[in-house]
């Protein structure tokens, strides 16, 4: 073979990095399904995290010619081949279709090893197969999954968001992987307005959306009703809002999630907060299931994944849909790139709005009545600061 490895400097195209995930599960598989397509190769550098012997296990269950090199890190990388990083050497017992603490030791390291060379810039950005929480806590794991790792690594000390992306919608998470008792403790005005916050410099730096207009779903059943159904969305939720717009958010709600959904609005807008996991991910899948992506705004670095998990159930049967991870993937490509033109030349890096407005159905002829409906959901709650808000109303 006369080609060689090269460094960052002699690349045309992105390295991405993939941690291989679960062995026991559809990681592995769905990963080499999308690799396995040769045009791949034209967009980026994909450079697998993991074990080749591992790789190779999984690709002889495919049945897929996936041809690979290996290599010692990302810092010199072979630009049209899939590179893998062997993160360990020795034989592992693969049991497919169960979480073990083996699986969940080498989705560990496999991850750690990822997250280096991310850190160091040896990869431009990261896409992580899927874990099992029960095997990564047999490995001694010690996070509710791969968000909070990688807000302790990646985020510098600032608030990160589970944001869940389609062509046509994106969902933020407020409270992450917390358990429904728990969330009405979580939720402060504080952490509302910290995720805003995240979420709207999400979407201008990452996403090349200029002004973007984030709707805020009511914790409780219809937002409260005015206090009968749980005062939060107007003690905490409604004044984080408010807040948010006095430092020039485009930020509304809160709204009862329910009408927001089954009416459509949700078009409307460029970015959604849900409070608590279900409230997010329920309408998301049943939206976009096979086409969305997890992504992790307000790290230092891109990180998305699938948004499936290991599906044991069909692992090692060849039945996996690879799609969301080629999401995954291009969408890992497509902010890399955006971030780095914003902070090049941020003139060019903004794309007009009225792509985004395309993709949500809404027409350009609407852009007057979209800014007439901010102004008077301003004046609504301009209202309610001064003089108290009438849930029925909205």
């Amino acid at each position: 073979m006369n080609e060689q490895a090269v460094g960052q400097e002699k690349l045309d195209k992105l390295k991405i990095g993939i941690s291989i995930g679960d062995i026991n599960g559809i990681g592995l598989e769905v990963i080499i399904k999308t690799l396995s397509n040769p045009k791949i190769i034209n967009f980026c550098v994909p450079v697998l995290y993991g074990s080749s012997k591992i790789v190779s296990y999984h690709k002889n269950i495919v049945g897929l010619d996936l041809l690979f090199q290996q290599i010692r890190n990302a810092e010199r990388v072979f630009p049209d081949r899939v590179n893998v990083v062997n993160c360990w050497q020795e034989n592992v017992n693969i049991v497919l279709g169960k979480p073990t603490d083996v699986s969940g030791k080498y989705a560990y390291q496999a991850l750690e090893w990822a997250v280096k060379e991310l850190k160091a810039g040896y990869i431009d950005a990261l896409v992580t197969a899927p874990i099992n929480k029960e095997a990564m806590q047999m490995a001694n794991f010690p996070f509710p999954g791969h968000t909070e790792y990688l807000t302790q690594e990646l985020a510098n000390g600032k608030e990160s968001l589970m944001l869940m992306v389609s062509d046509t919608l994106r969902i933020g998470v407020a409270t992450n992987h917390l358990p429904l008792r728990e969330v009405a403790g979580k939720v402060s005005k504080e952490l509302i307005a910290r995720k805003l916050k995240t979420f709207e410099e999400t979407l201008r730096i990452d996403f090349g959306i200029d002004r973007p207009i984030i709707a805020v779903l009511g914790m409780n059943p219809h937002a409260g009703d005015g206090g009968v159904l749980g005062d939060e969305d107007d003690r905490i939720i409604r004044p984080a809002i408010i807040e948010c717009k006095k430092n020039g958010m485009l930020a509304m709600g809160p709204f009862p999630a329910d009408g927001f959904f089954g009416s459509g609005y949700y078009k409307k807008f460029d970015g959604i907060l849900a409070i608590y996991h279900d409230q997010g991910l329920i309408p998301f899948k049943l939206l976009a299931f096979g086409s969305g992506i997890n992504y992790t705004a307000g790290l230092s670095a891109i990180r998305t994944s699938p948004d499936h998990g290991t599906a044991y159930d069909i692992a090692g049967k060849n039945e996996a849909d690879p799609d969301s991870f080629r999401e995954a993937l291009f969408m890992a490509i497509e902010l890399a790139k955006n971030r780095k033109e914003y902070f090049g030349d941020r003139a060019n890096a903004l794309v007009r709005r009225s792509k985004i407005k395309s993709e949500n159905g809404i027409e350009e002829e609407e852009e007057e009545d979209l800014e007439d409906e901010i102004d008077d959901v301003l004046e609504e709650d301009q209202a309610y600061e001064e003089e108290g808000y009438d849930e029925e109303e909205q």
